[in-house]
């Protein structure tokens, strides 16, 4: 029977009912002008096209800045660093770019900066983390000093989503001299905050820029410093957020929320990420049970994912039954959908020979192990005996792409982009994490992938949703959303792409 009840939901009890004891302390941090804010998990090193988690992404955005910004509030693109853009032909994009701009360490921002970076990036020897991010442009055109031309690869429909501050620019001369290894020990950017201070992995101080140049779409921030730390025990977090040592966290568990919430401003909100298992149907041609589809199905029918949501996912999470979000452009949600019923899944693995059941390999990563274990306990109800491995989130994907992995059980956001090409193509359109090598859903995601129409996008997402759920490729689970902590004289407006935006902050 799940629980919402453990240890750790025992000690934030003992920890806010020794709170209600004592007066909480003057908080410093508005009087500081200093935002003190934690991660549970270590941010990456800080070169942008080389981190994969949202921590490092994060300080990242606040460091550097992109040609373009999309307002997620209104969905609107707005000039960045380019202050106007446009096609000029449909594999062409001409930029003609901001003048006055300064980097962190004085540099000017020129043409020189555009074309370095990204003509950097695009290499595959630069390893480049995600490369459906660059993989689109062939090369970047330098017409003068403040105009560039992007010529794309290949058609891709979310390149101006990408240029959108997921693609930050670099100054030309310290990249080239530095390499990937110099941005990482001293990034410099130029976003609305310069790193003044880093201990890689512990703590990062962030000092507003007070040269950022006018007209960023981003603003002049408000508070003037920021101070993120690794705090790995949330019970600490907790009660340093209670004591006033720190005013943001985030991604703290439901139950842990409705307690806290007695004590400081809890703010639940929406994301795109999403929980699935995937099913490495091309890694596992040579004899494993799940290269039937069959045997597929009867896990989706085994697993109660509807009680996994509600006791892991919060309560405004919802089980999926598209591979993608519902929140993303070209999610079709009229697709074959698996109840839970473990008769079905019974008959299921009879009728394909295994009424007695099979051992299934699991690798999970990015996700809590009760979450995987209440998987693989409901699976084990109909016979399937589940060995789980866990990973950290870039071994769990290397041996993914090896083929080693027949079951991987972890989460995706899309960049926190409203548009299924960020999740389709990178686990169906015949790229590295692509293990189930169908042809004909890679036929359709080239269609859609690749066109300028939405209808015609639309269309070709939903036949190969639907060819997904029919061939059970994947177990969606359940969408995503966020408890913050704040300081009750903190506002913080937070957004589904899961990057916070500070600079957007202020003291009440």
């Amino acid at each position: 029977m799940l629980t919402k009840r453990t240890l750790l939901s025992t000690l934030v009890g003992a920890t806010l009912a020794c709170a209600t004891l004592a007066p909480l302390p003057a908080l410093a941090s508005k009087a500081e002008d200093t935002l003190n804010v934690a991660f549970s998990s270590e941010p990456e090193a800080l070169d942008t096209y080389k981190i994969a988690g949202r921590e490092g992404l994060i300080l990242s955005r606040h460091i550097y800045d992109g040609l373009l910004y999309k307002d997620l509030d209104t969905g609107e693109f707005k000039p960045a660093l380019a202050e106007s853009w446009a096609f000029t032909d449909p594999m062409t994009i001409e930029f003609k770019l901001r003048q006055g701009v300064k980097f962190h360490n004085g540099a000017d921002f020129s043409a020189d900066d555009v074309l370095t970076t990204l003509n950097t990036v695009v290499k595959p020897d630069y390893g480049t983390r995600y490369q459906i991010s660059v993989d689109w442009i062939d090369r970047v055109e330098k017409i003068d000093a403040y105009t560039v031309r992007i010529h794309m690869a290949k058609p891709f429909a979310g390149a101006v989503e990408m240029l959108a501050d997921a693609l930050p620019i670099y100054p030309h001369e310290y990249f080239a001299a530095n390499g990937s290894a110099g941005m990482s020990a001293t990034p410099v950017g130029t976003g609305p905050y310069q790193l003044v201070e880093q201990t890689p992995g512990v703590r990062y101080v962030l000092e507003r820029f007070e040269q950022h140049y006018a007209g960023s779409p981003k603003g002049q921030p408000a508070i003037g410093r920021i101070v993120a730390r690794t705090i790995p025990e949330m019970n600490t977090q907790y009660a340093e957020l209670m004591s006033g040592q720190l005013d943001w966290i985030w991604r703290i568990p439901p139950d842990q929320a409705s307690k806290l919430e007695r004590r400081v401003n809890i703010v639940n909100a929406p994301i795109m990420r999403i929980a699935y298992v995937n099913f490495a149907r091309a890694a596992n041609e040579g004899g494993y049970a799940i290269s039937d589809v069959r045997v597929r199905q009867a896990i989706i029918h085994a697993v109660n994912r509807e009680q996994i949501a509600k006791v892991f996912g919060g309560a405004a999470s919802e089980v999926l039954n598209s591979a993608c979000n519902p929140a993303q452009f070209g999610c079709e949600q009229d697709v074959t959908r698996y109840d839970y019923n473990p008769d079905k899944a019974r008959a299921l693995l009879q009728e394909a020979g295994l009424a007695d059941g099979f051992e299934l390999d699991m690798t999970f990563a990015a996700m809590p192990r009760p979450v995987a274990e209440a998987v693989a306990a409901d699976l084990a109800k109909v016979g399937i005996r589940v060995n789980l491995n866990e990973n950290q989130y870039a071994a769990a994907v290397q041996k993914w792409r090896e083929g080693s992995v027949p079951a991987l059980f972890s989460n995706w956001g899309s960049y926190g982009i409203g548009d299924v090409v960020f999740i389709q193509s990178n686990f169906f359109g015949g790229g590295a994490d692509d293990q189930i090598a169908d042809a004909d859903i890679a036929a359709l995601l080239q269609v859609a992938d690749t066109s300028n129409d939405r209808e015609v996008r639309k269309a070709n997402y939903s036949q190969a949703l639907k060819k997904i759920a029919d061939r059970a490729y994947w177990m969606p689970m359940y969408n995503f959303n966020i408890n913050y902590g704040l300081a009750d004289d903190l506002n913080f407006q937070p957004h589904p792409d899961e990057f916070a935006r500070w600079w957007l902050a202020s003291w009440k």
